[in-house]
Protein backbone atom coordinates (compact mmCIF):
# COMPACT_ATOMS: atom_id res chain seq x y z
CA UNK A 1 0.00 0.00 0.00
CA UNK A 2 1.29 3.40 -0.85
CA UNK A 3 0.34 6.27 1.37
CA UNK A 4 -0.16 9.78 0.19
CA UNK A 5 2.45 12.10 1.66
CA UNK A 6 1.19 14.83 3.94
CA UNK A 7 1.73 18.22 2.36
CA UNK A 8 3.59 20.95 4.20
CA UNK A 9 1.80 24.10 5.29
CA UNK A 10 2.64 27.32 3.53
CA UNK A 11 4.00 30.22 5.56
CA UNK A 12 0.61 31.95 5.37
CA UNK A 13 -1.15 28.82 6.70
CA UNK A 14 1.43 28.47 9.48
CA UNK A 15 0.90 32.10 10.53
CA UNK A 16 -2.89 31.59 10.58
CA UNK A 17 -2.52 28.40 12.66
CA UNK A 18 -0.27 30.23 15.15
CA UNK A 19 -2.76 33.12 15.41
CA UNK A 20 -5.65 30.70 16.01
CA UNK A 21 -3.72 28.88 18.75
CA UNK A 22 -3.02 32.21 20.49
CA UNK A 23 -6.63 33.41 20.25
CA UNK A 24 -8.55 30.17 20.90
CA UNK A 25 -8.19 27.05 23.02
CA UNK A 26 -9.75 23.65 22.57
CA UNK A 27 -11.99 22.27 25.32
CA UNK A 28 -14.31 19.29 25.61
CA UNK A 29 -18.04 20.00 25.95
CA UNK A 30 -20.54 17.15 26.02
CA UNK A 31 -17.87 14.75 24.77
CA UNK A 32 -16.97 16.89 21.76
CA UNK A 33 -14.07 19.20 21.12
CA UNK A 34 -15.00 22.86 20.87
CA UNK A 35 -12.87 25.89 20.16
CA UNK A 36 -13.46 28.75 22.60
CA UNK A 37 -11.75 32.12 23.02
CA UNK A 38 -8.94 32.20 25.55
CA UNK A 39 -9.50 34.41 28.60
CA UNK A 40 -7.70 37.75 28.39
CA UNK A 41 -4.42 37.96 30.29
CA UNK A 42 -1.89 40.64 31.21
CA UNK A 43 1.65 39.36 31.69
CA UNK A 44 0.23 35.82 31.92
CA UNK A 45 -2.24 36.70 34.71
CA UNK A 46 -6.01 36.93 34.34
CA UNK A 47 -7.11 40.57 34.07
CA UNK A 48 -9.06 40.56 37.38
CA UNK A 49 -6.11 39.14 39.33
CA UNK A 50 -3.73 41.67 37.74
CA UNK A 51 -6.03 44.55 38.72
CA UNK A 52 -6.31 43.31 42.33
CA UNK A 53 -2.53 43.00 42.64
CA UNK A 54 -1.61 46.32 41.03
CA UNK A 55 -4.48 48.81 41.44
CA UNK A 56 -4.35 51.54 44.03
CA UNK A 57 -7.41 52.45 46.11
CA UNK A 58 -8.13 55.61 44.13
CA UNK A 59 -8.30 53.67 40.84
CA UNK A 60 -10.53 51.01 42.43
CA UNK A 61 -12.86 53.72 43.74
CA UNK A 62 -12.99 55.56 40.40
CA UNK A 63 -13.98 52.35 38.61
CA UNK A 64 -16.62 51.32 41.16
CA UNK A 65 -14.75 48.31 42.56
CA UNK A 66 -15.50 49.09 46.21
CA UNK A 67 -15.75 45.43 47.18
CA UNK A 68 -11.99 45.13 46.64
CA UNK A 69 -11.11 48.05 48.91
CA UNK A 70 -9.78 46.88 52.27
CA UNK A 71 -10.16 48.73 55.51
CA UNK A 72 -6.37 49.32 55.42
CA UNK A 73 -6.98 51.84 52.63
CA UNK A 74 -9.47 53.91 54.62
CA UNK A 75 -7.60 56.96 55.90
CA UNK A 76 -4.62 55.30 57.55
CA UNK A 77 -5.95 51.86 58.40
CA UNK A 78 -8.24 50.38 61.01
CA UNK A 79 -5.90 51.09 63.93
CA UNK A 80 -6.04 54.85 63.30
CA UNK A 81 -9.79 54.86 62.59
CA UNK A 82 -11.91 56.10 65.48
CA UNK A 83 -15.68 56.29 65.50
CA UNK A 84 -17.23 59.70 65.95
CA UNK A 85 -20.75 59.92 67.25
CA UNK A 86 -23.19 61.39 64.69
CA UNK A 87 -23.86 64.53 66.77
CA UNK A 88 -20.09 65.24 67.02
CA UNK A 89 -19.43 64.70 63.32
CA UNK A 90 -19.07 67.96 61.36
CA UNK A 91 -22.04 68.86 59.19
CA UNK A 92 -22.08 66.98 55.85
CA UNK A 93 -19.21 64.62 56.77
CA UNK A 94 -19.82 60.86 56.69
CA UNK A 95 -17.99 57.88 58.15
CA UNK A 96 -14.59 57.39 56.54
CA UNK A 97 -14.72 53.58 56.19
CA UNK A 98 -17.42 51.13 55.15
CA UNK A 99 -18.15 48.35 57.67
CA UNK A 100 -15.70 45.48 57.22
CA UNK A 101 -17.29 42.73 59.29
CA UNK A 102 -19.93 41.88 56.68
CA UNK A 103 -22.82 43.75 58.31
CA UNK A 104 -25.23 45.82 56.24
CA UNK A 105 -24.52 49.53 56.82
CA UNK A 106 -28.18 50.63 57.03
Amino acid sequence: MSRKQKRKLTSKEKAEKKRRKRKYMTVFMNGKQKRVKRPETIDGMPVDEFILNNADPIWLHQHGMWEYLDSKYCFGGPESHTEIEPRQRPKGEQKSCPPTDGEIPF
